[in-house]
């Protein structure tokens, strides 16, 4: 019996460190800080494209949610964090996939967010294995880009950020699995 205990204790304090996301040999962190707010990972998903692998996405908020539409509208700070494990994410293929996630999920403010589109994918080429980019959306700021720990810009706008977080939450994501992981599930 007291050994049975003894397990259970063990086992209830390795729980948070077990917390710690971690998905196709990617672990992210718990938690992060932007600027004065922490985030908690909300989930994980993992983007496949013809049974390759192509990136982890993690989805940090002030507070955990699985209403997509409520976490593109909340004013928190939110990032999204993408470590890529393929080399098939070239420059051409990633920008075709972020203007038809944006024209899929935000049709009717395509035409408005174009530009600034444009401007977010200019910040990346060809992404290799261990790339990670992360977006972190501050609103009345837009979101910074970042590759590799290196700002490459801020694109104005939260209805550009709105639009950018629905590339993955909204109706028509990359694939249901990077979406509902992303949502906690």
């Amino acid at each position: 019996m007291r050994g049975w205990v003894v397990g259970l204790l063990i086992a209830a304090l390795a729980a948070p460190a077990a917390m710690a996301g971690s998905l196709a040999d990617v672990t992210m962190a718990d938690r992060v800080t932007v600027g004065e707010k922490e985030l908690v990972l909300n989930g994980m998903g993992l983007r496949t494209k013809l049974m390759f692998k192509i990136y982890v996405a993690g989805l940090y908020l002030e507070e955990k949610s699985s209403d997509p539409a409520a976490i593109v509208a909340s004013p928190g700070v939110k990032r999204v964090v993408m470590h890529f494990l393929s080399g098939k994410a070239t420059k051409s293929k990633m920008d075709a996939a972020w203007v038809e996630g944006f024209e899929n999920n935000s049709p009717a403010e395509f035409a408005a967010l174009e530009a600034r589109v444009k401007e977010m994918t200019g910040y990346f080429g060809d992404m290799k294995p261990g790339d990670v980019i992360e977006f972190t959306v501050e609103p009345g700021t837009g979101v910074t880009a970042a590759l590799d720990g290196q700002v490459k810009g801020t694109i104005p706008g939260d209805d550009f950020a709105a639009a950018l977080l629905k590339v993955w939450l909204g109706p028509k994501p990359p694939s249901e699995d990077l979406k509902r992981g992303m949502l906690g599930g």
